[in-house]
């Protein structure tokens, strides 16, 4: 599909490293290291593919630099490569830091950026692009998770601090997130709830939309 050029939106892909007990920890009593590492791969390319099938804009932004690259990384960096799409590394001590990096450098090339991590494949080419419409009306938007997180962020402008003094990872990022945003004066609109996959019932979840 090409690009959508009226929007001028960059749609960034966070990512881990494949690497085998360093993803997908809670998938790992039931699937294995292996196994879990391998649902991270599967997981990767399916997000992958909506967000290139968005027609925006794609870049993939892995969590550090890793030399030389895992073997277990061969399948994504290819499908990466293959579709042309930026490589790019995270920069900040956490989450947040990381999100406001990447966001800002978005915006210093396009009008729009967005974020998706790799564990949302719910997040599908449509729900992208609403994110973008969202975008037209909003200052950042966000597309809440069934835990209390969230599976996509965008924005339109970004100010300092904006991410800070979230508890990444618990059932209050998706309030806090909203509540810091709100206090820089900033507008937020709420996207429609999806979901992604942390436990072994949300990979069940996913192998059953591939049926």
């Amino acid at each position: 599909m090409a690009k959508i050029k009226s929007a001028n939106a960059v749609v960034m892909q966070f990512a881990k490293w494949p690497e085998a007990g360093r993803v997908k920890t809670r998938l790992i009593p039931a699937l294995g290291v292996s196994g879990a590492l391998s649902a991270h791969v599967a997981l990767t390319l399916a997000v992958l593919e909506n967000l290139s099938e968005s027609g925006f804009a794609v870049q993939f932004w892995w969590d550090r630099e890793l030399e030389p690259v895992p073997e277990a990384a061969q399948e994504v960096v290819q499908a990466i490569e293959q579709r042309d799409v930026e490589q790019r590394i995270q920069e900040g001590v956490n989450l947040g830091d990381r999100m406001f990096s990447a966001l800002a450098a978005g915006l210093e090339s396009h009008r729009l950026a967005l974020i998706v991590g790799s564990d949302c494949p719910s997040v599908d080419p449509g729900y992208v692009r609403q994110a973008v419409v969202c975008l037209e009306e909003c200052d950042v938007v966000l597309g809440p998770s069934d835990d209390g997180g969230y599976v996509l962020i965008g924005a339109r402008r970004v100010i300092p601090y904006m991410l800070d003094g979230v508890a990444w990872g618990t059932d209050s990022a998706l309030e806090q997130t909203c509540e810091q945003i709100k206090k820089r004066g900033l507008s937020v609109g709420l996207l429609e709830p999806r979901w992604d996959v942390d436990e072994p019932q949300d990979w069940a979840r996913f192998q059953l939309t591939l049926q």
